[in-house]
């Protein structure tokens, strides 16, 4: 684990989202926290108004966007499952 965690951090090697998680639970941080310089958190990315995702998609983003990020891991896994079946 160490020799990985090296790699890591020297660039030879770039960690999945799902070890980036494990980091942070190690560390006691949010996952966006090891990829954020700078104070507070990071706004979410906006999408061009002349991108039309419609109303139902736009719903979505913004509850996402509004919710913690154990109940976004919880969706996600739910949406990963799903999608496998």
């Amino acid at each position: 684990m160490r020799s990985y965690i090296s790699r890591v951090e020297g660039g030879y090697t770039a960690p999945s989202l799902a070890t980036l998680e494990k980091f942070a639970k190690a560390l006691e941080m949010e996952p966006y926290q090891l990829l954020f310089q700078g104070e507070g958190k990071p706004t979410a990315p906006k999408v061009p108004d002349q991108v039309n995702l419609g109303k139902p998609v736009k719903k979505l983003i913004k509850a996402f966007e509004s919710m913690s990020s154990t109940n976004r891991r919880l969706l996600i896994s739910m949406a990963e499952k799903l999608s496998k079946h």
